[in-house]
């Protein structure tokens, strides 16, 4: 068994949970995910299979998409709804749909983030979440993430009450954490907040029309159909540059040969697919860092050892 199976994540399972619930129902071992849900989170969780595990990493490194709920009035411990209260403040006026869209434009484009402490973020080889849990503060490192865009999904035109809620719509590059980006938007607001709600709705290529459920799944293996349900593993690999070679350089590739880079390649560095005229991947290169003019295979996808034990 082989290819990317979108996978409906529900609430209440870590990722790795889904991961050891799938290798027993799919009867393999070679089953990993590509990228942290949280536990309350739902939706897109994409699952490498066989060989398609060697390219979970593009599929974590492309761009997502999720609908989600911020919550307006208190902020928690983990910034989502399943913290404990950390500040409250009522809200004692009224916000308008115009002044909510400016500041969701405010934070489109590159912004900075400082990890929330129950995080999977390594500090001195330590997880955040870990010092968190012995109430442990460490300082955390600040990263630039890319929201492409972010949009208000309430039609309201005033929004008030003790707390206020609205649902938003964010397209976003790897590393960004839409819980802290609904405490950033209450910072603006001049009010403590918190995700109350988040579902992933795209991952790389993937969407939710895409995905099975649990219950699917194990449906499609009684009938025997799992295998038409799989995406190939070129599918992962869809938002990288191509580079086609013909069937005589296709073999080099397969033993893992230095080539040169392509013609009017830019300030292109890589990664890139190469791939046959058949439009299968054999092979990820990138520039090679010690020979100007060349690049090297960083994963050899397919070759003729790999093709004998298929």
């Amino acid at each position: 068994m082989e290819g990317i199976l979108p996978l409906f994540k529900p609430a209440g399972l870590t990722s790795h949970d889904c991961i050891f619930k799938l290798r027993k129902i799919l009867k393999t071992k070679k089953v990993g995910h590509t990228g942290t849900l949280d536990p309350d989170v739902t939706g897109v969780l994409p699952v490498c299979i066989g060989r398609a595990t060697k390219v979970a990493e593009y599929v974590t490194d492309a761009g997502k998409a999720y609908e989600g709920e911020v919550t307006i009035g208190f902020s928690t411990t983990t910034e989502d709804a399943s913290g404990d209260v950390v500040e409250k403040k009522t809200i004692d006026r009224g916000f308008t749909r115009d002044e909510l869209q400016s500041v969701l434009t405010s934070l489109t484009g590159e912004i900075e983030q400082t990890p929330p402490m129950y995080s999977a973020v390594k500090v001195n080889g330590t997880r955040l979440y870990e010092y968190a849990r012995k109430g442990i503060e460490v300082e955390r490192p600040t990263r630039k993430v890319k929201i492409h865009s972010i949009e208000l999904l309430d039609d309201r035109q005033e929004f008030s009450g003790e707390t206020v809620s609205f649902r938003f719509q964010v397209d976003c590059s790897k590393g960004t954490y839409i819980r802290t980006l609904a405490v950033m938007i209450g910072e603006k607001l001049g009010y403590p907040a918190h995700m109350s709600k988040l579902e992933r709705t795209r991952a790389a290529s993937f969407a939710l029309d895409d995905c099975l459920t649990f219950s699917e799944v194990e449906e499609k293996m009684e009938q025997g159909t799992i295998e038409n349900f799989l995406y190939p593993l070129e599918e992962a690999l869809s938002h990288l540059p191509k580079y086609v070679i013909n069937d005589k350089v296709a073999e080099k590739v397969k033993n893992g040969a230095v080539l040169p880079l392509p013609e009017n390649n830019g300030n292109w560095d890589g990664p890139i697919v190469v791939e046959n005229e058949a439009k299968v991947a054999l092979a990820i290169y990138a520039k090679h860092p010690n020979k100007p003019g060349l690049m090297k295979p960083v994963k050899v996808l397919r070759n003729n050892q790999l093709e004998k034990e298929l």
